[in-house]
């Protein structure tokens, strides 16, 4: 699944090649018929995102809210665009270029408004200007879930994937299992920072990195064009920093990675 630094790239993305004209959508798959109907031709105004949340903003206070969920993905191309391929949700066409979104949990046409309604019920967003992390403090610090469980809840803290949750936690040291009332707040404040700082590193290169200068050698990534990581899908591998083997588990229905003796 895309993380938060994917949805924030795609925003500027869509911002820079559509925004402030009139935008072409339609639905070649016919699923997204009446929505893309409602904004078609419409000047598109911006672009934002939030967590996992992408909203496209037009002219009259529509808004196309699109969530990539595991399989969705936009490709891009330049105008004129080649016929559609495969199973197309929504096309849009501006002046010089388009793009295809295949594959999404989400792709509604709400009201402005309704973008608070599904806010209120996400975290920060370490991405956003006005990102506070004190909220998602309070969450963790009185729940006895594991901290590997409450850095992945999307209302705790928007935007962290399983990508972002094990390698953080690899960076900080902390035990995935450990309960979040066992997190001290200059743990978390720690974690917090980093996280900021790893995320917008991600916005500006297209990609993850994780790992520290120091710490990188070893074995290569995980898979051919794939970041290279400490822990991730790195299971039966030597730790890059210990050489203790990384192990693997299943945390809430999600695949955890960590070093038994680096996060002890």
């Amino acid at each position: 699944m895309p993380e938060g630094h994917t949805l924030h790239r795609l925003a500027r993305l869509h911002q820079r090649r559509f925004g402030r004209a009139p935008v072409l959508v339609s639905s070649p798959q016919g699923r997204f018929a009446d929505g893309s109907a409602a904004v078609s031709g419409r000047v598109f105004k911006k672009a934002s995102a939030w967590g996992k949340h992408l909203f496209h903003h037009y002219e009259g206070g529509r808004v196309v809210h699109v969530h990539l969920g595991l399989y969705g993905s936009f490709s891009e191309a330049p105008v004129p665009m080649p016929l559609p391929v495969g199973q197309v949700r929504m096309r849009m066409v501006g002046a010089e270029y388009g793009t295809d979104l295949r594959g999404p949990t989400v792709c509604e046409v709400i009201e402005e408004p309704e973008i608070a309604d599904i806010v209120a019920r996400l975290g920060p967003d370490p991405l956003r200007r006005d990102a506070d992390g004190s909220s998602a403090w309070v969450r963790i610090r009185k729940s006895r879930r594991p901290i590997g469980a409450l850095l992945m809840d999307q209302t705790v803290i928007a935007g962290v994937g399983n990508v972002y949750r094990s390698e953080l936690l690899y960076r900080h040291r902390i035990d995935p299992y450990r309960p979040g009332t066992q997190i001290d707040e200059a743990e978390f404040d720690a974690m917090w920072t980093d996280l900021v700082a790893l995320m917008k590193v991600g916005v500006r290169r297209g990609k993850i990195i994780a790992i520290r200068p120091e710490d990188d050698h070893g074995l290569p990534s995980y898979g051919p064009g794939r970041p290279r990581t400490y822990v991730y899908r790195r299971a039966g591998e030597p730790c890059r920093v210990c050489g203790t083997e990384v192990r693997t588990a299943v945390l809430e229905a999600r695949n955890l990675f960590w070093c038994p003796t680096c996060q002890k």
